[in-house]
């Protein structure tokens, strides 16, 4: 079995990027959706974090955290936010119910992909990339034609700080401003 080794940064900066079990695009389902805020907030009471930047999208979600001083342990809060969904996707009538052998004997669930993607923020050049990447994201993925059209986004909370305008991410915008790369 590979041996994954995770950043030990305490207080660290990092982006994550988690999917669901084969892409099933369930995330921005109502009852879901509640959950994984709930999730995220009870896990938030007992491990603490800052959310710098949020999307969620139907198969996966992307996000930076700042963990607190002294604290690295991203895989812990992590692992209680899965449970708290997981919990509610299998009362769910478009749950899937078969579940590998491997995921049985893991006791594992079949709605999360079994690991994530982890990116230690290296600096403020790069921190600005991944937050602008998570929420330029709905458009990439052709959900919506405008930043602003997406939902599940703290865009919003971006706009309503004065950080971005709302025309954010708008065809010639980027190109006009040179708000973002790639």
């Amino acid at each position: 079995m590979p041996n994954y080794r995770r950043p030990f940064v305490p207080g660290g900066t990092f982006f994550f990027t988690v999917t669901t079990n084969g892409r099933q695009p369930v995330l921005t389902e109502p009852a879901i959706l509640a959950t994984l805020r709930n999730g995220v907030r009870e896990t938030r009471c007992t491990l603490p974090f800052t959310i710098v930047a949020w999307v969620v999208l139907p198969d996966h979600v992307h996000t930076i955290w700042e963990l607190p001083p002294g604290d690295a342990d991203f895989s812990l809060r992590w692992a209680r936010i899965k449970q708290a969904v997981t919990r509610v996707y299998t009362e769910l009538p478009f749950a899937r119910e078969s579940s590998s052998l491997s995921r049985t004997k893991r006791r594992e669930g079949t709605l999360w992909q079994r690991r994530f993607w982890e990116h230690q923020i290296r600096d403020e050049i790069d921190l600005v990339r991944h937050v602008e990447y998570i929420h330029y994201n709905p458009v990439k993925h052709g959900h919506v034609a405008q930043v602003r059209d997406w939902p599940h986004s703290t865009f919003h909370k971006y706009v309503r700080s004065g950080i971005y305008p709302p025309q954010w991410g708008d065809e010639g915008y980027a190109e006009e401003s040179g708000e973002y790369g790639e």
